[in-house]
């Protein structure tokens, strides 16, 4: 299927219904923080990205794939925020210890504008990449912390 433009509407169509008071919740939020939403029909799911106006970078990925409702975080400010991480639950954590290591920061082999992320999670130490260490599947124990992670991530991202 080719790349094709979607209104916010047809997007949420295909958001899972258990998930619609999520997204709705979060696409509010984004939009009230400044954040510019755009929608594509990708080859193998819908994606919702929103940028942050300032940076001109994005803050989020929302994609639809067949396990559910995945939200990918650009965590640049987790730094300013150690305290949030390690109140993750264990799916969560277990989610960032499963995605892939960033190829820069652990073998000095990807190209050198690439920045993952260097953090420490409940005593644990994570390198990973920046495309896939903060990915969530949304589930009744995820959703809140989804939500107060990008909170802390665009609050951080206003200060600048």
């Amino acid at each position: 299927m080719p790349e094709a433009k979607l209104s916010y509407e047809q997007f949420l169509e295909a958001v899972p219904t258990d998930c619609h008071a999520f997204m709705q919740d979060l696409h509010n939020y984004m939009l009230e923080n400044g954040c510019k939403a755009t929608f594509e029909e990708k080859k193998t799911s819908s994606l919702a990205s929103y940028k942050h106006t300032k940076s001109k970078k994005s803050v989020i990925n929302v994609l639809i794939k067949k396990q559910g409702l995945i939200v990918r975080i650009y965590g640049e400010n987790t730094g300013k925020y150690p305290d949030f991480l390690n109140t993750l639950p264990a799916e969560m954590v277990q989610a960032i210890d499963s995605s892939g290591d960033c190829k820069r920061l652990v073998h000095n082999t990807c190209s050198p504008k690439c920045s993952g992320y260097d953090v420490t999670i409940g005593g644990k130490h994570f390198q990973k990449c920046r495309y896939s260490a903060f990915e969530f599947l949304v589930t009744a124990e995820s959703n809140p912390f989804i939500k107060t992670f990008i909170e802390n991530e665009v609050n951080e991202r206003n200060i600048v």
